[in-house]
């Protein structure tokens, strides 16, 4: 247990106000530590630089307030109290300069109470014995863009309730959940925000405890580790998202902690946040580095999280991404500099310290170079969510069949993009929520049957689809009801006729997305894809063939987007030889009407789509239909030069 003292506490807020200390949670917050007499007990440090004076209250002191020293001209305020200890209850009060009192939060603090209460809890940092190192050795030289990426986007309290209605704790989770996604095919799990925050209703969106796990989901870090690390050893990543951009407004927060803005903007017009009701971070402030950077580095190292997906990035990147009144920048345009400097800052600094984290931006616009090193001028991301994909897609699946001919440039518009980032595929909690629909309730059809087919035509086009890929919890088992943040997944929808084989589709696809390297090797390479089909406004039909690093590992796709079912569908081919029937998606084990399907087809010196060779299928009504090389000729042409790709 060290002694910090308080010249120990001037040279740590010394690179804190520089914005350059980046495991601030190591000394400011309750911390155990021995005085000068060696007294054991906790030394309480808050960050308040225009506070008039700062004082404690807690279970320890019987709410009365002690007052704090100011630590030099650092801004910073400190005791130590020798009759507290873990668990215990605790808040700042903070008097203002004209003498007005707020009882505070503290923005370090490891627990808090569960809401509606505002007391922050004093945990320690617990010394876990971790036991995932061959899983960390084997991501640090993995090659991550070459390797499958499937995420379960989960909310920790909806997955699965107790039968009173209770949540699910992380114990629960590691021994259901875990099982759960393993055998589903999925390769990482990513938590919606578990940092604490008052309203449910916000999804964990607007955070009042940066540093605490949520009340409601359990005070103690152990159990979030345990998880995390059993995890690991299964063979499974965890991301978690991160919320840099804005906060809750509430008064007991970081909101105006001193009675000045401490962490919002000075200018109240950029502060204020209209669009969700918070207050938007100052990043362009030192302070706000050194918190936020801290932030990111405390769930990163001390949970063993494998990445952060960034929430709300491009409410960092405009001045009038909000809605309301907006200045223009130095240079007269609409580019919020500190939050572009900021975000350059956080990945170059979470890279220097293990490049084999992932950080994921959730940004909706057309930003050029968000997954750029920033050695190139970039943003530094590993990832980001395809969302013009997403809208897209969805909206041309959403359609009657007999309006998709009209509306085909709905499917080949994004192949226009398709590379200029590296992408995610994202069906997340956003587009079910707020009268979306589930996915299954956006697709047309007059039966179950017809819904079922249209949506298992959907995945096994997303799946096939470059770029990696991301699903929200229900989603694989065609819940119909909308996502409900109070209640679990209607699990017993899998006992409705199609949804057990809708299951069980998407646990083949994720199966065979892990497997097949051309469906995810070259996932963000123009040479993983060839076009044979992207103009067929007429039949509706989509067509091409997804490639490996091996010349001769390929799997040619095709999609029906009709209920008509297509005789002598033609697919050039660059071999000849048998191309075996990897996938159709209306076989009757998956829910369609196909009980027996002809499983080989032989390719035909018949040129077309650019080859010497093509398929006759036949390729069912509203379908996915994937083909591989099953016995190739041991003569053959010289494989596909990177030219001849699209």
């Amino acid at each position: 247990m060290p002694q910090l003292t308080k010249d120990q506490l001037s040279t740590e807020m010394y690179y804190f106000n520089l914005g350059n200390h980046f495991s601030a949670y190591h000394f400011l917050g309750a911390k155990p530590c021995r005085d000068e007499s060696g007294q054991e007990g906790y030394r309480f440090t808050v960050w308040a630089p225009r506070a008039k004076t700062v004082a404690i209250i807690g279970s320890f002191n019987q709410w009365q307030e002690e007052a704090l020293e100011a630590v030099g001209e650092t801004g910073a305020w400190t005791i130590f109290k020798a009759g507290a200890k873990e668990w215990d209850l605790y808040k700042f009060v903070i008097t203002d300069q004209a003498g007005r009192k707020k009882e505070k939060q503290d923005p370090f603090a490891f627990a808090s109470e569960v809401p509606p209460k505002t007391a922050s809890v004093i945990q320690n940092l617990p010394q876990y014995d971790w036991q995932d190192a061959e899983w960390l050795a084997e991501r640090r030289k993995a090659k991550r863009y070459d390797r499958p990426l499937n995420i379960y986007e989960v909310h920790m309290s909806s997955w699965r309730r107790h039968p009173d209605g209770s949540a699910y704790s992380f114990d629960d989770l590691r021994k259901e959940l875990i099982p759960y996604v393993k055998e589903m095919g999925y390769t990482h799990i990513e938590f919606m925000p578990l940092m604490e925050h008052p309203l449910e209703a916000s999804w964990g969106y607007q955070i009042s405890g940066y540093f605490s796990i949520a009340g409601r989901f359990g005070h103690d870090f152990e159990p979030l580790m345990r998880f995390v690390d059993a995890c690991h050893q299964a063979g499974i990543g965890v991301l978690v998202d991160w919320v840099p951009g804005h906060f809750v407004r509430n008064d007991d927060a970081l909101a105006y902690y001193d009675g000045t803005p401490c962490f919002e903007f000075q200018d109240s017009q950029r502060a204020v946040n209209n669009r969700w009701g918070t207050y938007n971070f100052d990043l362009g402030k030192s302070q706000v580095h050194s918190f936020l950077i801290s932030n990111a580095v405390f769930w990163l190292e001390e949970f063993h999280v494998d990445g952060l997906r960034v929430d709300a990035v491009s409410n960092m990147l405009y001045l009038d991404y909000d809605i309301g009144d907006w200045q223009p920048n130095r240079y007269g345009n609409n580019v919020n500099l500190e939050g572009v400097d900021f975000l350059r800052r956080l990945n170059q600094e979470i890279f220097l310290r293990d490049d084999s984290y992932l950080m994921i931006a959730e940004e909706s616009t057309a930003w050029d170079g968000v997954t750029r090193p920033t050695s190139e001028g970039g943003l530094g991301f590993n990832f980001k969510w395809n969302m013009g994909w997403m809208n897209d897609t969805l909206n041309f699946f959403s359609l009657d069949p007999i309006y998709r001919s009209h509306n085909y440039r709905l499917v080949n518009f994004t192949f226009m993009y398709m590379f200029h980032e590296n992408f995610i595929l994202p069906f997340s909690h956003d587009e079910v929520v707020h009268g979306k629909e589930s996915l299954l309730g956006r697709m047309p059809g007059q039966t179950r049957y017809d819904e079922f087919s249209n949506l298992r035509t959907l995945e096994g086009y997303r799946m096939c689809y470059p770029g990696k890929k991301l699903s929200f919890m229900g989603n694989e088992i065609g819940q119909f009801l909308e996502w409900r943040f109070y209640s679990q997944l209607e699990w017993e929808d899998l006992d409705r006729p199609y949804n057990r084989e809708y299951q069980h589709y998407i646990q083949f696809l994720n199966q065979l997305y892990q497997d097949q390297a051309a469906l995810h090797q070259l996932d963000l390479s123009p040479e993983g894809i060839r076009f044979l089909e992207a103009d067929d406004d007429q039949e509706t039909t989509a067509a091409f063939i997804r490639k490996s690093q091996d010349p001769e590992d390929f799997i040619v796709c095709a999609y029906n987007f009709t209920p008509v079912e297509r005789q002598n569908y033609r697919l050039g081919v660059p071999y000849p030889g048998t191309y075996r029937v990897l996938l159709n998606s209306e076989m009757q084990e998956f829910g369609g009407n196909w009980e027996y399907q002809q499983e080989t087809y032989t390719a035909e010196q018949v040129p077309h789509q650019g080859f010497d060779y093509s398929l006759s299928v036949v390729l069912p009504s509203l379908s996915t239909f994937l083909l591989k090389p099953d016995q190739l000729l041991t003569e053959r042409p010289e494989p596909l030069k990177k030219e001849d790709l699209v």
